[in-house]
């Protein structure tokens, strides 16, 4: 029952050690995947595509000079 309960602790530190770095691994690979997506999306656009309209939240504002 000892040898048991030894490799539960052990496989229980294994998995405390080698889970933050899994978790690491896979969000990395995941910013990776989309960063390439958007590379891939703005190379294609510049090829024939015609530039998307400007929102208008995304204008620059003019102050107004009524008083």
């Amino acid at each position: 029952m000892t040898t048991i309960l030894n490799y539960l602790v052990v496989l229980a530190v294994a998995a405390l050690l080698a889970g933050p770095a899994l978790y690491g691994t896979a969000r990395e690979r995941r910013i990776d995947r989309q960063l390439h997506e958007a590379a891939a999306g703005r190379s294609e656009a510049k090829e024939g595509e015609a530039p998307r309209a400007q929102k208008s939240s995304s204008r620059s504002t003019v102050p107004s000079t009524a008083t």
